[in-house]
């Protein structure tokens, strides 16, 4: 297949329009809830100690500031690439866009894994099991499930987020509000465990964030989300709103059923666990079911948006690509891809390594996005530069606090974090080099069209 006319078959399988409003809330809340609530409740309660609830709400919080920067590039240049289309809006093609678009991809790819485990781990409690080789196996079958899913096409991906969103969000809600009932709102895990102080529950908002980051799902089907200058901010925000009422409800059900060490005994199932002391076997069964719609749909959102986020970073020629003999489109190939690094970590990291890893790559793309934005587009695109700086101020905090815990409790995973940046890093330059292509780290957004005076007056409103 020629350049050109894979060119034209990459551009067809983009269409503006082909995800509605709730389609795209859907897509956000499914990769947030799949992995923010069964994945990382147990992980930030580790952390946070048994005010592990008000976590959530500073996840929340960090989170409203960093989403001003994707709202207002997304608003005045929709793309379906996201943050691949603003880190080179910001710094231009050069290694600083790619390694920080790559950055983000892991960590997208690193959220696939986390929640294809934590659905194996759910999958087993009923039958007694926890841990072993079928974790792994059930996690890749999931995987390769959402990848079918994903081949069948935009419309698939919508429908099935819109249906699973609705019944796990619904779900989630009710085990929140009949575990709050039953317990009679008694606070348990206060009673107990020691506190892990403010380094610790700084340090656990770092979760917390990575739980929300699935907002960033719909930044990357800009280009294909309904009026995406006025919808896609809309979308970011609304899924946001949902997402903290839904995190907020569930943590502090789980905190007034289990104490502290039971939530950190039971980290990888915890809302499972917290189910069965206040609504019996019926309400761990049901929580289970919960999980694995939650999990499911999560995946299968992910996946779609970052094997368009790939996609254009290959079209931008800023990542190698390699057809291996395969057929089909650049898409098609970055599907497979994406599938086989995802089953890959969840083969080789615990989810506690995972969520960590995530976590890392996750806030320090985030910071390279609000520094970017702050320092060579506030103006063209007319956004306050406060934000963008508090939102910078408190990505560094938080990433500070998680670097300072993990090197106390697991020093190999902030080793293996900074290499595989520096690695990122090194690889797309010398890519770059390669391929002739200027590094041009000061930036060139100068080079693009400025958003029109229509979209500016629409920005963030």
């Amino acid at each position: 297949m020629s350049e050109e006319s894979e060119g034209r078959t990459q551009a067809a399988e983009y269409k503006s329009g082909s995800i509605s409003l709730t389609g795209a809330v859907a897509m956000g809340t499914g990769v947030m809830i799949g992995a923010g609530i069964f994945a990382l409740t147990g992980q930030i309660a580790g952390l946070a100690g048994p005010w592990f609830p008000l976590s959530f709400a500073a996840g929340a919080l960090v989170t409203l500031f960093s989403a001003y920067s994707y709202i207002a590039m997304s608003n005045a240049w929709p793309s379906a690439g996201g943050i691949a289309m603003i880190l080179t809006k910001a710094y231009g093609p050069g290694t600083v866009a790619a390694a920080a678009s790559v950055l983000m991809a892991l960590s997208m790819v690193i959220n696939e894994s986390l929640v294809a485990r934590t659905f194996a781990t759910y999958a087993l409690r009923p039958f007694g099991i926890d841990g072993g080789p079928l974790v792994p196996l059930i996690g890749v079958a999931l995987i390769i499930f959402a990848y079918m899913v994903n081949v069948s096409g935009n419309r698939s991906v919508g429908r099935w987020s819109i249906v699973m969103s609705a019944v796990k969000i619904a779900g989630i809600a009710l085990f929140g509000i009949a575990a709050l009932w039953a317990s009679g709102g008694e606070w348990q895990s206060g009673n107990g465990g020691a506190e892990t102080g403010a380094l610790g529950f700084a340090g656990s908002v770092a979760l917390s964030i990575l739980a929300f980051k699935g907002f960033t799902t719909i930044t990357n089907s800009g280009a294909e989300i309904t009026d995406p200058h006025r919808n896609v901010g809309k979308t970011i925000l609304i899924s946001i709103a949902i997402c903290t009422a839904v995190y907020l409800l569930v943590a502090l059900a789980v905190a007034t059923s289990l104490s502290t060490e039971q939530i950190r005994a039971a980290q990888d199932y915890a809302l499972a666990e917290a189910a069965g002391p206040v609504l019996g076997q019926v309400g761990f069964y049901l929580t289970v079911a919960l999980a694995l719609v939650a999990t499911a749909s999560g995946l299968i959102a992910s996946i779609f948006a970052v094997s368009r986020m790939l996609t254009m970073l290959t079209d931008m020629k800023m990542i190698p690509h390699s057809h291996f003999g395969m057929s089909g489109s650049i898409r098609s190939h970055m599907l497979i891809y994406t599938v086989f690094v995802a089953g890959a970590l969840t083969v080789l990291f615990d989810l506690g390594r995972i969520a960590s890893l995530g976590a890392f790559f996750y806030l320090v793309m985030d910071m390279a996005v609000h520094w970017g934005v702050w320092r060579n587009l506030r103006d063209k695109i007319e956004v306050r530069g406060w934000i963008l700086l508090t939102a910078l101020a408190l990505d560094a905090a938080v990433l500070a606090a998680f670097s300072a815990i993990k090197w106390q409790s697991d020093p190999l995973i902030v080793v293996i974090a900074l290499a595989a940046i520096a690695l990122v890093l090194l690889a797309e330059r010398l890519f770059l080099a390669r391929n002739g292509q200027r590094d041009n780290a000061a930036g060139t957004h100068s080079q693009h069209p400025q958003p029109s005076e229509h979209k500016k007056e629409r920005n963030l409103q």
